[in-house]
C-alpha cells in the first residue's frame, strides 16, 4: 500500500545529502568519508555513537598487512580454502590496501597503539573503547550531525523507488524525527538475535528489514551459524583465547574431539545433551601476560568470580552471533558498496562479507578491516550519488510496512514474537547442526509467524522499536533458513548433517530476498576455482 510521509506526526524534520544509519566503525568511517567530500551528513545511532555495538566495549584484531607481496599473498590464502573459495580476490586486495591506509590514518589521528620492544607501533589490533571514542571525535570534527539514541524505524523513498531518507524514534523524548536525504548508508551491523553476546544487544537485523522493504537483496545468509565461546552466564566472546583451552566434562575427563577450532561441534553436542563443558587455558607465563594486555575485558568476569582460567576449570557455553560473525548480509553491486536500491549503500556487518571471507567467519580481524574499508567506500559512493540529487523536490513515501502501519489484526506482542524467534534460532541443533527436515520445520513456524504479523495493527509508540526488532529478527531467520535449505552441501560454516560433503557444483553465491515470499537464487562467484592467490 502506497503511503506518503506527509501525515506522519514528526517532531523534527531535517535534510542532508547523506544519512548514515549506525554509529559503529563502518558508520563512522562512512560519515567521515562522505563529509570529506563536501556532503552534508547526518548520522543516526540506535544507542550512543561511540559506545554501542560489538566493537566499542572490547578489542579486536585488524587485517592489517604491510604491502609486501609475500605477506599479502599469505594473508589472502589463509582463509581462501576455509571460505570455500567463494571470496573475490579483487575485493580482498582492495580491503588490504584500504585497511592499511585507514589504520595508518588512525595512528596519525592519535590512536594509542601499543608499542613493540623496538618502539614500533603494533597496528594489528585496536582497543575498542579508544578506537570508537576517537571515531566519534573525528565524526564531530568533520561537521557531521549525530542523532544519538535515535533508532530508525523505516526508510523513505521517492516516486522512482530510490531511497530518500528515513524516519526514526527519539528514545529520550518519545517522538519521531525525519531526515530527507539524497543517499543513505546502512551500517546497522548484523543480527545476533539478542543472544547476550557483548555489545550485540543493538544488533537485531534492523537494516536488513528496512532495506528489504525497499527491495534490496541479500547474499550468503546461509553463512550465519557462527557461535562464539563464552564463560557460562557471561557475555564476553573471545573465542581466540580458547585456542589454548582443554575441554572437559564436569568430572574432569576430556571431551573427545572438543576444540575451539575444528572441534566446536563436539562442544555443541555436549551442551545440547545437557552436559556441562569446562575449559582451562594452557598458556605460558609470557602468553598469559600478553592475553591480559590484549583483551582485559575477557578476564573481568573470571576475576570477579575468583577463577584463574590458567589453573582452574570453568564452565563455558556457545553464544550465537549469527551474521555478526557470519558473512551474510546485504548484497553489494559494485565497488562503491551500492545495493540493488538506487541511493542505498551498505557497509560493515550489514553488508555481505563473502567478498573477503567466503563461507568462513568474518569475525575478528577481517570484520574490523571490512568495516573501515566498506564504510569508507559506502560513504564516498553515497556522497557522489547525493550530489546528483541536490535540488530534488521529491514526494516522500513510506517504505516500512509490518508493525508500523494500520492493520486489521491485533498489535504484535513484541516480547512474545522475539521469544518465539529465539526459541527456534538459538538451539544448536537448528542453526549450527543443520538438517533439511529441521530447517523445513523451523521455516514453517517462522513463515507462520510472519503471516500472522502481516495483518497486525500499528504498534504503539512505546513498543514500535521492540516490534520492529522482533520483525527484523524474524525476517533474518527466514532468509537464513531458506538460504540454508538451498545450499545442499556443507561449505565453510554451513554444515548440513544430510549433506556433509562440499559439492563443487555449488561453488556459487546464494542470493535471497523478499518478505511475504522469501526467495533464493544462485549467482556465480568471481574468484578462480583452483589457483593459489597472488597479491
Amino acid at each position: 500500500m502506497t503511503s506518503t510521509a506527509d501525515n506522519l506526526q514528526v517532531a523534527t524534520r531535517l535534510d542532508a545529502d547523506v544519512l548514515v544509519i549506525g554509529g559503529g566503525p563502518a558508520g563512522t568511517w562512512a560519515a567521515i568519508t562522505a563529509a570529506a567530500q563536501g556532503a552534508k551528513v547526518i548520522l543516526a545511532d540506535k544507542g550512543f555513537c561511540g559506545t554501542s555495538g560489538a566493537t566499542a566495549p572490547s578489542g579486536t584484531g585488524v587485517w592489517y598487512v604491510p604491502p609486501d607481496p609475500g605477506l599479502r599473498a599469505k594473508a589472502m590464502n589463509s582463509r581462501w580454502d576455509m571460505g570455500g573459495r567463494l571470496a573475490d580476490p579483487v575485493w580482498m586486495r582492495r580491503v588490504l590496501d584500504q585497511t592499511y591506509s585507514n589504520v595508518n590514518l588512525l595512528s596519525e589521528w592519535g590512536h594509542p597503539f601499543p608499542q613493540a620492544a623496538d618502539g614500533t607501533q603494533i597496528r594489528t589490533s585496536l582497543d575498542g573503547p579508544d578506537y570508537m571514542r576517537l571515531m566519534r571525535k573525528r565524526v564531530k570534527a568533520a561537521g557531521v550531525r549525530i542523532l544519538d539514541h535515535s533508532p530508525v524505524l523505516e526508510l523513505l523513498r521517492d516516486g522512482s523507488g530510490a531511497v530518500a531518507g528515513a524516519v526514526g524514534l527519539r528514545r529520550q523524548r518519545g517522538d519521531l524525527w525525519q531526515v530527507q536525504a539524497g543517499a543513505v548508508v546502512i551500517a546497522t551491523g548484523g543480527c545476533a538475535f539478542l543472544s547476550k553476546a557483548l555489545g550485540c544487544n543493538v544488533l537485531t537485523g534492523d537494516g536488513y528489514l528496512m532495506a528489504a522493504e525497499l527491495g534490496a537483496e541479500l547474499s550468503g545468509m546461509e553463512f550465519s551459524s557462527a557461535y562464539a565461546m563464552a564463560m557460562e552466564h557471561g557475555s564476553v566472546t573471545k573465542t581466540r583465547f580458547y585456542d589454548w583451552a582443554e575441554f572437559t566434562y564436569a568430572d574432569g575427563s576430556p571431551i573427545p574431539g572438543a576444540a575451539s577450532k575444528g572441534g566446536r561441534t563436539a562442544i555443541a553436542r555436549t551442551l545440547s545433551a545437557g552436559k556441562g563443558v569446562f575449559a582451562r587455558l594452557n598458556a605460558d607465563a609470557e602468553t598469559q601476560i600478553a592475553m591480559r594486555h590484549a583483551q582485559p575485558n575477557f578476564f573481568v568476569p573470571l576475576d570477579r568470580s575468583g577463577i584463574n582460567p590458567f589453573t582452574d576449570r570453568f564452565p563455558v557455553t556457545l553464544r550465537l552471533e549469527a551474521t555478526v560473525r557470519g558473512t551474510g548480509g546485504l548484497r553489494l553491486l559494485d565497488e562503491s558498496c551500492a545495493t540493488s536500491v538506487p541511493g542505498l549503500y551498505a557497509a560493515g556487518d550489514a553488508a555481505t562479507r563473502e567478498l573477503i571471507c567466503g563461507a568462513f567467519t568474518g569475525g575478528g580481524s577481517h570484520n574490523a578491516a571490512w568495516a573501515m574499508s566498506s564504510g569508507a567506500w559506502a560513504g564516498s559512493g553515497a556522497a557522489q550519488f547525493a550530489r546528483g540529487q541536490r535540488g530534488r523536490a521529491a514526494q516522500l513515501y513510506r517504505a516500512g510496512g509490518v508493525g508500523i502501519r494500520e492493520g486489521k489484526g491485533a498489535r504484535i506482542d513484541a516480547a512474545g514474537l522475539t521469544h518465539a524467534v529465539r526459541e527456534i534460532v538459538l538451539p544448536y541443533e537448528n542453526t549450527y547442526q543443520r538438517h533439511g527436515a529441521r530447517l523445513e520445520a523451523s521455516l514453517s513456524t517462522l513463515d507462520g509467524l510472519w503471516a500472522s504479523a502481516r495483518s497486525a495493527d500499528e504498534a504503539s509508540r512505546d513498543e514500535a522499536l521492540r516490534t520492529r526488532e522482533g520483525l527484523a529478527m524474524l525476517a533474518t531467520a527466514r532468509w537464513m533458513y531458506r538460504s540454508a535449505l538451498a545450499r545442499t552441501e556443507s561449505r565453510g560454516m554451513h554444515k548440513r548433517e544430510d549433506f556433509p560433503q562440499a559439492d563443487e557444483a555449488q561453488r556459487h553465491h546464494i542470493i535471497s530476498g523478499g518478505l511475504d515470499e522469501v526467495w533464493t537464487t544462485p549467482a556465480p562467484v568471481a574468484g578462480p576455482a583452483l589457483e593459489v592467490l597472488a597479491a
